[in-house]
């Protein structure tokens, strides 16, 4: 009998923990959870489970495992928000899947993403022809982006957190040397204030970091 009361006081007390964890955490939909976000919460669940699992296990030891986790989960966050090199390394970036009605078949085999996969996040969007894709991302998270040709198009944002992104540039047909000379236009010459731009109706758009 004491051991039940035992295991049904540290749910209680898990259950509170672990929601304040996860608060603390952020805001994001379970669909869209990084590879490591979804480590640290199988972490998190494994180490409630060993402290319900034995009754004599000493608490705090599954405590402290939550707690560090919590820690490292912000120091990632943290260094996310200040790296974007560092923030792909850890979460991933998207993959153009599909370009113009064309399926990006190298990219697709590269992210081990197959055409059942494919059809499969078209139907569900209500999208029946590929032929009627403009552009389709394979998001981090595992989501299907999808612009469709008749629709708004995608801009590529051709700065993202001070860093250019030459991608993107190529994408659309322009260089670095043509970006830095229409920044120039608009007095602006050090890339590291910016935090994000993208080229828009012939136009660049441009918002500058608050803080620098």
């Amino acid at each position: 009998m004491q051991d039940i009361l035992i295991i049904i006081l540290r749910t209680i007390i898990l259950y509170w923990v672990i929601l304040g964890i996860l608060r603390i955490m952020g805001k994001r939909e379970v669909g869209e959870l990084s590879i490591f976000d979804l480590v640290v919460f199988l972490l998190i669940a494994e180490v409630g489970a060993f402290a319900l699992d034995d009754p004599n296990r000493n608490f705090i030891h599954a405590i402290v495992p939550m707690v560090v986790l919590l820690i490292i989960q912000i120091g990632v966050s943290y260094f996310s928000l200040k790296s974007k090199k560092f923030r792909d390394g850890m979460e991933g970036k998207p993959s153009i899947i599909m370009k113009e009605g064309i399926i990006n078949e190298k990219e697709m085999r590269k992210q081990r993403y197959n055409l059942d996969d494919l059809l499969q996040q078209l139907r569900e969007q209500q999208i029946g022809s590929v032929q009627s894709v403009s552009y389709a991302f394979l998001e981090p998270s595992g989501n299907l982006s999808v612009f469709k040709k008749e629709e708004q198009q995608y801009v590529f944002p051709l700065i993202i957190d001070g860093e250019i992104q030459l991608g993107h540039l190529e994408r659309i047909g322009k260089n670095e040397k043509w970006l830095r000379e229409e920044l120039e236009k608009q007095s602006i010459t050090n890339i590291k204030k910016i935090f994000y731009c993208s080229y828009e109706e012939d136009a660049l758009y441009i918002q500058l970091k608050t803080s620098f």
